[in-house]
């Protein structure tokens, strides 16, 4: 790896002179818009962690999505033809459930707003699921799952309202689905926040807990995150100190990429999951404060980016306006527009 790939304020992606299979021993993989979409596996997803595993990097799924139970998700993602344990997965309801056992007795009744995912999370740290506040429960939990209505809301915001430690999984606004983008957990939890006036804390991606959680279950040394949100994924690999892909599988666009503070920086950038199994290039200062990658040259000026060259690799022209943009974002305060140069790179 080069010495981007560690620096704390990131001006441009890094690059690596091996395969990042080789330079990691842990992917961490978010699910939904890295590896599938609703039902489907995203293309090329399947046959690009199954080289990465025959390479011998581990992989371990990190979702922010607390609907559904690790056995479930590693069942799915086995019929999805990539071959997963139970332990494999680690979601934002373990975070949660361990940031709440934290807070109440050994065997505490605790509210769930969520789905099975919650519940058998809670019984993990020995805690039982009620669904009323009538219960007595000593505290609530939120998480995404479909089912979640007005009533599980009400409830929520009642036992809130009475003083009850409330934590939620994770506050992601949308969800991406085999037919687009829906509101996620950060939506409903929004709604309990309207009613109380009430802060919850929050367990999931880009927070501590989850990155805590991540690392006790799977005891990485040379973790690498692979996501597709800026604002979880990447920012909970820059929380953690570690380095992170991003990939266009999902949410993130190249124009939102370009924009990003240095909290929401990739180490690394590729189209799909194909790049765990590639070096990444370097990109490096062409002079006139322009940047190279790949036979591309950005440049910004009077807050314009400008792409010359041609490289064979879009990507790579990218990456050389990524370092053109967040050089002048740090130095203007203000994102250069990029539309001409992301026109001409077909993104």
């Amino acid at each position: 790896m080069s010495d981007t790939a560690t620096t704390p304020r990131r001006i441009m992606p890094g690059g690596s002179d091996r395969p990042l299979t080789e330079a990691y021993d842990t992917a961490l993989l978010d699910l939904d818009g890295v590896v599938y979409a609703g039902p489907d596996a995203i293309e090329y997803a399947v046959e690009s962690l199954d080289t990465a595993r025959a390479a011998g990097m581990r992989l371990a799924y990190v979702t922010n999505n607390a609907s559904r139970p690790p056995r479930v998700v590693a069942e799915h993602l086995t019929e999805l033809g990539v071959p997963a344990d139970e332990a494999d997965v680690i979601n934002s309801a373990q975070a949660a459930a361990r940031v709440v056992a934290e807070k109440v007795p050994a065997g505490a009744k605790v509210l769930v707003v969520g789905g099975a995912g919650l519940e058998e999370a809670l019984a993990e740290r020995g805690l039982v699921a009620v669904r009323s506040l009538a219960d007595g429960p000593a505290a609530v939990v939120q998480g995404y799952d479909p089912s979640v209505g007005w009533q599980h809301l009400a409830e929520a915001s009642y036992a809130v309202q009475q003083g009850l430690p409330w934590v939620a999984s994770n506050t992601d606004l949308t969800v991406p689905t085999a037919r687009g983008i829906a509101p996620g957990n950060g939506t409903l939890v929004a709604a309990v926040r309207a009613a109380t006036g009430v802060e919850p804390e929050v367990a999931g991606k880009p927070l501590p807990p989850m990155h805590r959680e991540t690392v006790l279950r799977t005891g990485a040394v040379r973790p690498l995150v692979v996501g597709d949100r800026l604002d979880t994924d990447i920012e909970g690999a820059f929380n953690g100190g570690v380095d992170s892909l991003l990939v266009f599988t999902g949410v993130t666009t190249p124009a939102q990429l370009l924009a990003a503070p240095v909290e929401h920086r990739p180490t690394y950038l590729a189209s799909d999951l194909r790049g765990l199994l590639r070096a990444q290039p370097e990109v490096t200062a062409a002079g006139d404060g322009g940047f190279g990658c790949g036979g591309w040259v950005a440049v910004a000026e009077d807050g314009v980016l400008r792409l010359e060259g041609e490289g064979e690799d879009r990507y790579d022209g990218l990456r050389a306006l990524c370092a053109a943009a967040w050089t002048a974002l740090d130095t203007d305060g203000e994102p250069a527009d990029g539309r001409k140069a992301l026109a001409d790179l077909g993104l």
